[in-house]
């Protein structure tokens, strides 16, 4: 009987074993299997390996191929560092947009092998570049920096005519002085902000700057509503009294009879 149990056991063991060995065996395969299928799906692209500012060469150290879904890849992505990078002794493309360290590299935002990178590169279609002639007042203390967007406010007229409106709204700033960079966060006291206009407003701001002062309004990052026109403000209209005015109380009539005597019609405040 206990030879029996014994049998019986080593049997189990056997069996156990055997189970345990086939389903690792089989998980291995379906691990081999589900890698090999995912490289297949696999490509690769070329990232930023460190920000790459506005107008820098792209250079070998500033690049690194990565892999990447291939379904996903965009368009004009670079799947490999071959075609990017310069081959000897040819001059190298230059970045027309700023990148950011992982950024995808795509050929949007890079210059030809040797060609100059300026400011139009950074200009949207059918628009143009303008400078204004500011100071520490009219370009909101220094705080306007490449990238940010400002309503342009005209001042003309003398004494009682004097009025100011906001003839352009939602402008791009393109550059202060001679500073294009978009990463330049410091305030700086420019005497001129170039932006981006439409040729429409270009024109209205050639006159505007000979009608009078342009001074620019710093709009909020989160702004995404649409602009309406604002009508024009004179002095005469914040010189005004506008302060309250004392209104006549409302008066009581009640009526008084003394004897034989008529009503007497009495108000009382």
């Amino acid at each position: 009987m206990a030879i029996r149990s014994i049998l019986v056991a080593l049997v189990g063991v056997t069996v156990a074993g055997a189970s345990a060995f086939a389903t690792r065996e089989y998980l291995s395969l379906q691990s081999a299997h589900a890698a090999t299928e995912s490289k297949a799906d696999l490509g690769t692209v070329v990232v930023a390996a460190t920000d790459i500012p506005f107008g820098q060469p792209i250079r070998a150290q500033s690049v690194e191929t990565i892999p990447w879904p291939r379904e996903a890849i965009p368009a004009g992505a670079f799947q490999s560092s071959a075609s990017l990078l310069p081959s000897n002794g040819k001059p190298p493309r230059r970045a027309t947009h700023a990148f950011a360290k992982g950024d995808l590299i795509l050929g949007s935002k890079v210059s030809a092998f040797g060609a100059k990178v300026t400011l139009v590169q950074t200009l949207s279609p059918n628009a143009r570049a303008m400078a204004i002639k500011v100071n520490a007042v009219t370009a909101v203390g220094g705080f306007v920096t490449p990238g940010d967007h400002v309503d342009v406010v005209l001042t003309q007229g003398r004494d009682a005519n004097l009025k100011a409106v906001t003839i352009l709204q939602d402008l791009r700033i393109l550059g202060v002085d001679q500073v294009s960079d978009q990463n330049h966060d410091r305030p700086d006291v420019a005497r001129t902000v170039t932006v981006e206009v439409t040729p429409q407003q270009g024109q209205i701001l050639a006159l505007a700057q000979q009608a009078g002062i342009l001074s620019l309004t710093l709009r909020s990052a989160a702004n995404t509503s649409s602009d309406t026109p604002i009508a024009s403000i004179r002095l005469n209209d914040v010189l005004r009294d506008s302060s309250p005015v004392d209104k006549p109380q409302p008066g009581v009539t009640i009526k008084v009879r003394r004897g034989d005597k008529p009503v007497e019609l009495v108000e009382v405040k």
